[in-house]
């Protein structure tokens, strides 16, 4: 029999990608389902308030290919000033670029093996990373409770950002970011994001919200305190000091707009990202990574470890990283809206952690099999490339362990003797990686 029960929480629902679309109130009505109680919820929407985003105009196509990083530069200048660009800031902006070959490298590289999830847990919450976390939230305490209070976002979660894109502002980069974005660019594997952010850039540097002297960032184009590109800093960004500017390396200002994004991509207030739980004997494995109402987990026997209220109709996907032997979670729309960031769910684990550990909160309780090793890149590949001749589909064989990729293999275990838990490591993708 449940010893743990869902009961309600009032979500606040915030739509995905609207930019300051007001919360939605939601008042419930308890119902009962067996031993689970459960709420059923009605939704209540305020008049949104509409807020135009700022709006960058789309430059014309560019040319098919390009002789050299020169030829590259020409063009765009033409083009950018075409779509309404000042010339002088197009040529100033262009003359203090360089081609980066170390950028376009870092584009196109892979690791050699793919990381297990415990690896990027531990790495969030390392001793050092939870200390200064500490610190620097209790530094930031009242500001941050008042981020939470205006957006709805955690703010351990925001901290927890904070952490892990550039630990706590001690680390945001050194490219010059101008010439990374155009060595994207010119490379041409990812030309229209490069040049979309070059032309956000140029607007955030003509408002004054960055700096021509402050332009060193990530490799990628990610700026300041919480390594914002340009385009969402130009959407989301907030002026948390109150300067009159929206600057990303303020600690004030890149606080205020990460709680500002995760609230416009829809974070549901006091619901956290993960819950960990356990997982009846007859449970059927074929539903992992499903995503079900609280309610309909519950009825299957999927109990959290520990008492925690949920509304009945939110949508929780069950999420084993490191398969059966491992963590049991069930993951709230939090839990996504945090990728927004890094569109990983390792990265979204390690900020959940890190937020718990700033919050004085204990971590995972189900330990890790570190036992289990990860696949090499050309495992992969090859395992890729089995499944799907063997009619499960990856939908591509380029190295990389995705949601496809876990998917196909769920289904190649349940038809093969194995518990479809869909965690692929040497012991259980054997027999499909081998020569």
């Amino acid at each position: 029999m449940l010893n743990k029960h869902y009961i309600a929480i009032l979500p606040i629902l915030l739509a995905a990608g609207c930019t300051g679309q007001q919360a939605m109130q939601q008042q419930s009505k308890p119902v009962r389902q067996g031993t689970v109680e459960v709420t059923q919820t009605q939704t209540i929407k305020p008049r949104p308030v509409i807020v135009k985003p700022a709006v960058v105009k789309p430059i014309p196509a560019p040319q098919p290919s390009y002789r050299n990083f020169a030829d590259w530069k020409s063009d765009f200048s033409m083009r950018a000033i075409a779509a309404g660009q000042s010339p002088s800031d197009v040529q100033r902006l262009l003359d203090s670029t360089y081609l980066n070959q170390q950028v376009i490298s870092l584009d196109s590289s892979q690791p050699e093996f793919s990381k297990m999830p415990w690896d990027y847990a531990d790495s969030a919450v390392s001793s050092g990373r939870v200390s200064s976390g500490k610190s620097k939230f209790s530094q930031q305490r009242s500001y941050l409770s008042n981020l939470e209070s205006q957006y709805g976002v955690s703010s351990e979660i925001i901290a927890a950002i904070w952490g892990m894109e550039s630990s706590f502002g001690a680390v945001t980069g050194n490219s010059h970011i101008p010439s990374s974005l155009a060595s994207l660019a010119y490379d041409g594997r990812r030309q229209e994001f490069a040049e979309s952010q070059l032309l956000a850039l140029m607007t955030l540097l003509q408002r004054g919200d960055v700096s021509w002297s402050q332009l060193d960032g990530s490799w990628a184009g990610g700026m300041g305190q919480t390594q914002f590109i340009p385009d969402t800093w130009l959407k989301h960004g907030v002026d948390g000091d109150r300067d009159g500017h929206r600057n990303p390396w303020s600690t004030a200002d890149a606080l205020a707009s990460t709680a500002n994004y995760l609230s416009n991509s829809g974070w549901v207030r006091g619901l956290a990202p993960f819950y960990e739980a356990s997982l009846p004997a007859s449970f059927d494995y074929n539903t992992v990574g499903s995503k079900q109402s609280a309610a309909r987990w519950a009825a299957l026997g999927v109990d959290t470890i520990d008492n925690i209220s949920l509304d009945a109709n939110t949508q929780m996907e069950l999420w084993l990283p490191a398969g059966k032997d491992g963590p049991v979670l069930l993951l709230s729309p939090n839990f996504d809206v945090i990728k927004v960031y890094n569109n990983s769910s390792n990265y979204a684990l390690g900020v959940s952690l890190l937020g718990k550990a700033i919050a004085g909160q204990s971590g995972l309780r189900k330990s890790w099999p570190r036992y289990e090793r990860p696949l090499s890149t050309s495992q992969v590949m090859r395992l890729q490339q089995r499944l799907t001749s063997s009619g499960f589909d990856t939908k591509g064989s380029d190295g990389v362990i995705g949601t496809n990729t876990r998917k196909a293999f769920q289904r190649w275990q349940a038809v093969n003797g194995q518990t479809p838990d869909g965690f692929i490591t040497q012991n259980s993708a054997s027999s499909l990686t081998s020569w």
